[in-house]
């Protein structure tokens, strides 16, 4: 895991449960990282927060192949 993320508070989505695939998401200063809640330390992707906009603008409209 990058320093910027290590003291990074990671939260998992409110729409999570046991039975599904989870992500968790921290908010670092200027970036976004999201991460597989049951795997944390898989590493973590890293997005700036005008891109994470978009991402989950595309997720909420359906856009992607989820």
């Amino acid at each position: 895991m990058s320093a910027e993320f290590a003291a990074g508070i990671w939260r998992k989505s409110s729409r999570s449960n046991a039975e599904q695939a989870c992500v968790e998401v921290a908010r670092v200063p200027h970036v976004v990282g999201i991460r597989d809640s049951k795997n944390p330390e898989g590493g973590h992707l890293a997005f700036g927060r005008a891109a994470f906009g978009g991402l989950l603008a595309r997720v909420k409209a359906g856009d992607l192949d989820l």
